[in-house]
């Protein structure tokens, strides 16, 4: 061991006598050096109890290994687990991730976005707010380095991976008017474009079915607070004159199914399938807390796994350039899968 706490890899390398580009070498591929000089290299590490900042390091190359990644709230479990999933991806590909979150505001977005323009990054993947983003900033960061998009997009242009909502809310939509009553829809704030698309697939599902669309209106603030809104929402349908249109509801993501199964348990109504039961209630996204929930959630899944890989496979292919980067730079749109569980 070494009393002396090394600062930076220029002081590694005058205390080891390993030279500098070697290491560099070294610390980017350990194998892309001699054994001989790996173990040297190996054994100044344990002497000196060295650890190199190999995340400030790639911040100073040319091509750096930092990808950025912004999502809106790393508190919402569908982001959650599509941070978990690049992040997966990332360290597979030898690549550093740099993780920022909105927290649902513009102002934090747009900080988050200054951060990604001020740092040395290969490129990143964004999850905006939508509506309420700050684009020419976005715009500036699309300028300086690759981008894609997912979830949602500012552009119909943009290089953009997300689901296909007229596909995943058709699919659920038709499941319940075959297996009961027509479905209600439970909006969701126009927070981004997800909401606008999934509300036209409703409509449109049902039209093709012969039956009249029943929508639940939300406050059109741009509000995240997903559970709030649908308890709110259901609460004030619920305690009033004539309640909901149908008994099977349809909620716009499953956050917001998620209050509006506490709002009927708060009432003494029964959610599910079963007799007895006062409303069925289906939700989109299939986030991981969805199937334990009481009862568990009817749902359609989105594809998490295929967003991430898709969005990283897209950025890849456009920082490496050439031919595959043309062909990856337009949009993907994923299908999403029933997935039936006692609430409906």
């Amino acid at each position: 061991m070494n009393d002396h706490t090394i600062r930076n890899m220029e002081e590694f390398s005058l205390l080891s006598g390993i030279s500098r580009p070697t290491l560099s070498k070294y610390f980017n591929d350990p194998a892309s050096v001699r054994a001989s000089t790996r173990a040297q290299i190996e054994q100044a590490l344990k002497r000196y109890d060295y650890r190199p900042n190999l995340f400030a390091v790639n911040l100073n190359k040319r091509k750096p290994k930092i990808i950025g990644l912004l999502v809106p709230d790393l508190g919402d479990p569908f982001f959650a687990q599509l941070v978990r999933l690049v992040e997966k991806r990332c360290i597979a590909a030898g690549l550093f991730l740099m993780v920022l979150s909105s927290g649902g505001e513009a102002g934090l977005e747009a900080r988050a976005v200054e951060t990604l323009l001020s740092f040395n990054i290969a490129g990143a993947v964004l999850a905006p707010l939508g509506r309420s983003s700050k684009g020419g900033l976005i715009q500036s960061l699309q300028a300086r380095i690759p981008v894609v998009f997912v979830d949602s997009r500012l552009d119909e242009a943009d290089a953009f991976v997300g689901t296909d909502n007229r596909q995943s809310i058709g699919l659920i939509t038709d499941y319940l008017c075959r297996t009961g009553e027509r479905p209600t829809f439970v909006d969701m704030p126009p927070v981004n474009h997800n909401a606008a698309e999934r509300r036209a697939a409703y409509v449109a599902t049902m039209e093709a079915l012969g039956l009249q669309p029943e929508i639940v209106p939300v406050p059109a603030g741009r509000d995240w607070n997903f559970e709030e809104v649908g308890f709110t929402a259901a609460a004030a349908v619920l305690d009033g004159p004539t309640g909901f249109p149908t008994r099977t509801l349809l909620c716009a993501n499953d956050r917001i199914a998620t209050g509006v199964m506490a709002a009927a348990f708060g009432r003494g109504i029964r959610v599910g399938r079963e007799p007895g039961c006062g409303l069925r209630v289906a939700g989109h996204d299939d986030q991981p807390l969805s199937r334990y929930a009481c009862p568990p959630l009817t749902t359609v899944a989105q594809d998490f796994a295929g967003l991430a890989g898709a969005a990283l496979d897209i950025l890849l292919a456009r920082i490496d350039g050439g031919p595959e980067a043309e062909r990856k730079a337009g949009q993907v749109r994923l299908d999403a899968r029933l997935v039936m569980r006692a609430s409906a």
